[in-house]
């Protein structure tokens, strides 16, 4: 094998059993099956110390290594987006923002200056860089079509106090859903392991493993906690509080109870609402501009001053006269 400046890479369990070119398009860093086909092409893939054709299945024996390209300059630049913010509470350390649905947080595909960050770097150039240059402030994650409370870092000292708390599991996280469905239990508890779909990478899904022997480190611990506020005879109103902050962590495991989140369309929300038989309900969801998930609550310790502090916010206009002509608020 030639000399080379590459990286060794973890082969998770869904990169197996598919071509190499799609199974490298699951890595963050490559992201697409056209990148990794580049790659395979121009020499920068190696599987156990040889360049393989782009047929080759991986196995999770095999030891990979990927020669990544350089990041392009003119990506990492930021442009501060003048936009209003609901800032329910600043100071030299931390900001707590109300993120209204349909903003992404950071730059990635399709949204390279329209996003939460640089939003925040209009308003402050104060911002913790833990995350990387294009992440500035961001501790944790809402989807973009999830609406209310997130806490910004302003220096790196809060991003690691921040980060432990949710670490440690400690920070009170509150979401209110409307479901398609009903629970089978008023009260419980919703726990799996998280890993992205082995067939479409835009969703995740809970991994169901059917062999006893050992299993590779794969996929993440994910734990909600629900109960059931109102149910009707097709819909129900779900308290919702989160152990862990897995990506899309509510959506799948309400999703996989069956009781997937009111015009989620891409865990089956928006397939559901034409099995509702109500009429009138019908119609209504039909009107619904994204999925029914809002983070209502949260709390946490003041990095500095160990003060608890806690914020709640209400649904926004644009679902909660619809929920309440649905009985549910």
């Amino acid at each position: 094998m030639e000399n080379k400046k590459s990286n060794k890479v973890e082969i998770l369990l869904e990169m197996t059993e598919c071509r190499i070119d799609k199974a490298l398009s699951f890595l963050p860093a490559i992201g697409t099956r056209s990148r990794a086909a580049t790659l395979l092409e121009l020499k920068k893939v190696w599987v156990n110390s040889e360049h393989p054709k782009s047929s080759y299945q991986l196995r999770l024996e095999d030891t990979l290594e990927i020669e990544f390209p350089a990041p392009q300059e003119s990506s990492g630049v930021l442009i501060p987006m003048d936009m209003k913010l609901d800032i329910l509470f600043e100071d030299s350390d931390i900001l707590v923002v109300n993120k209204p649905a349909g903003l992404v947080m950071h730059p990635a595909a399709g949204h390279s200056q329209d996003t939460l960050v640089n939003a925040l770097l209009a308003h402050t150039k104060n911002l913790s860089m833990k995350f990387g240059e294009n992440r500035p402030g961001i501790v944790h994650r809402l989807d973009r079509d999830t609406s209310g409370i997130l806490v910004v870092a302003k220096n790196d000292f809060s991003h690691e106090n921040l980060a432990q708390q949710f670490k440690d599991r400690t920070i009170h996280r509150i979401y209110f859903a409307l479901v398609i469905g009903r629970m089978r239990t008023i009260k419980g508890k919703l726990e799996s392991t998280l890993a992205r779909h082995p067939t479409d990478r835009k969703r995740y899904a809970s991994l169901k493993l059917t062999t006893k022997k050992p299993t590779p480190k794969i996929g993440k611990h994910a734990v909600t906690h629900f109960e059931v506020l109102k149910a009707g005879h097709e819909l129900s109103y779900l308290k919702l509080k989160l152990e862990t902050g897995r990506t899309h962590q509510i959506r799948v495991h309400l999703s996989e109870n069956a009781c997937p989140i009111a015009a989620d369309e891409l865990y089956g929300g928006l397939k559901k609402i034409k099995s509702v038989k109500n009429n009138k309900d019908k119609e209504l969801l039909l009107q619904f501009p994204r999925f029914a998930l809002h983070a209502a609550e949260l709390g946490f310790l003041h990095p500095t001053t160990k003060k608890e502090l806690f914020f709640k916010v209400e649904w926004p206009d644009d679902l909660k006269s619809k929920i309440q002509e649905l009985g549910f608020l």
